[in-house]
């Protein structure tokens, strides 16, 4: 049998795939639509300094990641920092985030303020999710903190991301963002988040010459015009028009193309995958001359600032200059991810003045706009089971993206895991 396959996508779990493959003696070809590889992680040239277009971060429960760096001989190159978060409430900055931040928070009681620490206590130590996979998140949250507490602390995370669907996200999905940032911590009062020394473009590209090294080859600017099938099994891709023959392939793009290129899978497949919906991201990036706040994640609630929260990065991984990231959350149909850069740009500039007003126009070095169409997907209750398997009743294909994380949160451990996974089910 051919050691060669066809691995589709090279963001961070095609890249994983194509990885286990390699160390198991195949030889991957990994066919990629972009001019570089890493997807979501990759990096950009922001007037003169080399970042990732969407923030990441790292916690102590980023297992699979850590590992995978001890393979590549990078862990020497993984930093841990005490962080920082605030919240900005009734145009006041306030400290967030552990026990005492809570206690001083002005604007609810003492009892919902102990409910609300329960909440999260007990989340944080919770292992099984199963009993929350049929919940919806805001009746769930709700329960436990009342309607007070979470029109001040949750609604405008919900509203601000998922809007419209912001009454139809799985509870378990929300437990599970929780409990990852809740266990990345020295002790209930201090936060623990972890970079890597050149951002993610580190891990990329030991990724790549780990892969080509072991005969694995890359092919950029190729988007996949048609994954063919025949008979019941795949026959191969088609690009530029051309047939190239693969009998095994595996699919790591996002699930709503997947009608596009593969439309020959069985009809109420192809529904599965129709019915998926994601949220689309524009991320406005400020290059800054001085400190905006101490924290790394300030959440927000403002009846004036459209957002859930603003990331300075910074104050994770140091830099000769201040990053902060402003992500605008909203589903891709939504009017407003169709308005201008130049007008995400203004709110942004007004929403940091006045949060800082001491920062001033010419405290902006530089200001940038990336867009995702395909940044979230909506996971509803019970989301797992709607999906279809990821090796698929199409002999030689497997298929997966970020939605078979559920109920964890994307990110470049899971992808890391969920990709070698599926290296190790092609082979079997």
């Amino acid at each position: 049998m051919s050691k060669k396959i066809a691995v589709i996508g090279a963001g961070p779990m095609g890249l994983a795939v194509a990885y286990q493959l390699a160390q198991d003696g195949y030889e991957p070809i990994i066919f990629e639509a972009g001019e570089k590889i890493g997807g979501m992680t990759a990096a950009f040239n922001f007037s003169g300094l080399m970042i990732e277009r969407y923030y990441h971060f790292h916690c102590t429960a980023d297992l699979d990641f850590l590992k995978i760096l001890d393979e590549l001989n990078l862990s020497n190159k993984m930093f841990w920092v005490e962080t920082k978060m605030g919240f900005w409430f009734k145009d006041k900055l306030q400290p967030w985030g552990n026990p005492i931040a809570l206690l001083k928070f002005k604007e609810l009681n003492f009892l919902i303020k102990l409910r609300y620490a329960l909440h999260i206590f007990l989340s944080v130590k919770r292992n099984n999710w199963k009993v929350l996979d049929n919940l919806d998140a805001t009746r769930w949250i709700k329960r436990w903190i009342g309607n007070e507490a979470y029109d001040s602390l949750w609604k405008p995370l919900f509203d601000f991301k998922f809007y419209d669907y912001s009454n139809t996200i799985s509870a378990a999905w929300i437990w599970g963002r929780i409990r990852r940032i809740g266990r990345s911590r020295y002790s209930i009062f201090r936060e623990k988040l972890g970079y890597l020394e050149g951002g993610s473009e580190t891990l990329l590209q030991s990724l790549r010459e780990n892969i080509e090294s072991c005969g694995g080859r890359f092919i950029l600017n190729s988007p996949i015009e048609k994954i063919v099938i025949d008979s019941g099994k795949v026959k191969g891709i088609i690009l530029q028009g051309k047939l190239q023959k693969f009998d095994k392939i595996v699919s790591t793009i996002p699930l709503p193309y997947v009608p596009q290129i593969i439309p020959d899978l069985p009809a109420h497949i192809l529904n599965q995958f129709i019915s998926k919906k994601n949220i689309a991201v524009v991320c406005v990036i400020v290059k800054l001359n001085k400190r905006f706040t101490e924290n790394f994640w300030l959440n927000v609630n403002d009846p004036n600032m459209d957002i859930p929260g603003i990331v300075e990065y910074t104050n994770l991984r140091p830099m000769d200059c201040h990053i902060v990231y402003v992500p605008f959350y909203m589903p891709f149909e939504h009017l407003k991810f169709k308005d201008s850069n130049e007008k995400f740009i203004k709110k942004v500039r007004q929403y940091m003045q006045k949060i800082n007003p001491a920062l001033k126009k010419s405290d902006f070095i530089d200001i940038c706009v990336n867009r995702y169409r395909f940044a979230q997907p909506i996971c509803g209750p019970g989301y797992l089971k709607d999906l279809p398997p990821i090796s698929l009743p199409i002999q030689g294909l497997w298929l997966a993206d970020t939605s078979y994380y559920y109920p964890e949160d994307r990110g470049i451990s899971e992808s890391i895991k969920l990709g070698r996974d599926i290296a190790r089910m092609v082979q079997i």
